[in-house]
């Protein structure tokens, strides 16, 4: 990975936020998080937005190179969770209908979760480099979400910065590990 930087959006591109521009606390509806399926954020953030609906999806540009080639990828700041803010049920319903989501989180404290998305609204406007955190500490249990591991469960290692994928065989007080981008992770419920 070169760099990584915010930028904004192109014409044709998906927006990160539905309705465009608005600020997250202006926003009228009960927020949820869809929990969704490998690789469908942007898509079902399409979906919403066919269907009317408000969502917020923060993303940010990467930029990738393999030998001589480079490109541009822009990757959701969460990976596998999408922000909805539905004004009645049939928005909630239909986004479910999608197929594309795996579970729908309640949002309790929503004046707390507007707060923090505002805030996150007002980070990512800054034209300012920005790398998503992850919250998994080392020996957290976790599991492949995408690629030739899908499913697999471990935990999580650092080691020179990077983050590797541990197997142990228990009874043997061995393992192995693979390095691995932490956005391929899922934790363990």
């Amino acid at each position: 990975m070169i760099g990584t930087h915010i930028s904004k959006l192109g014409q044709g591109e998906l927006p990160q936020i539905w309705p465009d521009g608005c600020p997250v606390e202006q926003m009228r509806g009960t927020w949820l998080i869809a929990h969704v399926k490998p690789r469908q954020e942007k898509s079902l953030a399409q979906d919403i937005l066919a269907l009317g609906g408000g969502y917020f999806l923060p993303m940010y540009e990467v930029m990738r190179r393999k030998g001589h080639r480079r490109w541009k990828s822009t990757l959701p700041l969460f990976p596998g969770y999408v922000f909805l803010c539905c004004a009645d049920q049939d928005v909630r319903l239909a986004a479910l209908k999608t197929n594309r989501i795996v579970r729908l989180i309640e949002v309790s404290d929503q004046k707390q979760l507007i707060g923090e998305l505002s805030a996150l609204q007002r980070l990512l406007g800054c034209n300012q480099a920005i790398l998503p955190l992850s919250s998994l500490r080392k020996g957290t249990p976790c599991r492949i979400r995408t690629g030739p591991l899908q499913g697999v469960e471990g935990k999580v290692e650092r080691r020179s910065g990077s983050s590797r994928f541990v197997v142990e065989v228990g009874i043997l007080g061995q393992g192995a590990s693979v390095e691995i981008d932490e956005d391929q992770l899922e934790p363990l419920d």
